[in-house]
């Protein structure tokens, strides 16, 4: 099993080996390199939202589909939008809109009674982008949920045996990214069909920082 230890010592060689001076902010990227899966009998399309323990500086943006009282609710807790059935409406003859929508939140809620006709509408924008709306129920804590997303990251297959996914940026110290790089490969983990034992080597990068220099290769 990976220690905390081991990959904070990798994050430090990523921070360490990237010295140039940028102009804006790098993250943390956690790469997971795959071993001893058949990709023809086994789906490897792997798309999950992690929750990290430690939130990011940018945090993610989120998208509330409801009415009445919930989209009150959504406005005063933070939602960076928030879409009312008549808006859903119209977005079914703008398109341009709909592929925009899809593109600028990384999270969607909406009211259970408004998913069906999220689906007819926004299903072929979201739907492939693996960003169908969580359903949020009559009386749900629908400010605890909206708090949680926006500390969430989406964790996905990049080819056929790797996944990755931001854990961190440069301002977070070692320890927490460590944290949040633990949550999400333990809930990756959980999609592999032998857990810990498919992950070939461990990789933690910075935006613009080179790999080859923290790839950490596993036991067998």
């Amino acid at each position: 099993m990976l220690s905390k230890a081991q990959i904070q010592e990798q994050i430090g060689k990523a921070r360490a080996a990237d010295y140039t001076k940028r102009k804006f902010a790098q993250s943390f990227e956690l790469i997971l390199r795959l071993k001893d899966v058949d990709v023809k009998k086994t789906d490897l399309n792997i798309n999950e939202i992690v929750f990290l323990p430690n939130k990011l500086t940018e945090l993610a943006k989120v998208c509330v589909f409801a009415a009445g009282d919930n989209a009150v609710r959504a406005e005063k807790a933070g939602a960076d939008k928030v879409i009312e059935s008549a808006e859903l409406d119209r977005l079914a003859s703008e398109k341009r809109a709909a592929k925009k929508l899809a593109r600028e939140y990384q999270f969607f809620l909406a009211d259970t009674s408004l998913m069906p006709k999220i689906g007819r509408i926004l299903g072929q924008f979201l739907g492939p982008k693996g960003r169908m709306p969580a359903p949020v129920p009559p009386n749900a804590p629908l400010e605890n949920m909206l708090a949680r997303y926006r500390t969430a990251v989406r964790v996905k297959s990049r080819g056929s045996l790797s996944v990755a996914g931001k854990v961190g940026d440069e301002s977070l110290d070692d320890s927490k990214v460590a944290d949040n790089a633990l949550a999400v490969i333990s809930q990756v983990e959980r999609k592999l069909p032998n857990g810990e034992k498919n992950i070939h080597s461990l990789i933690v990068k910075k935006t613009m920082g080179k790999t080859t220099k923290t790839d950490m290769v596993l036991g067998s």
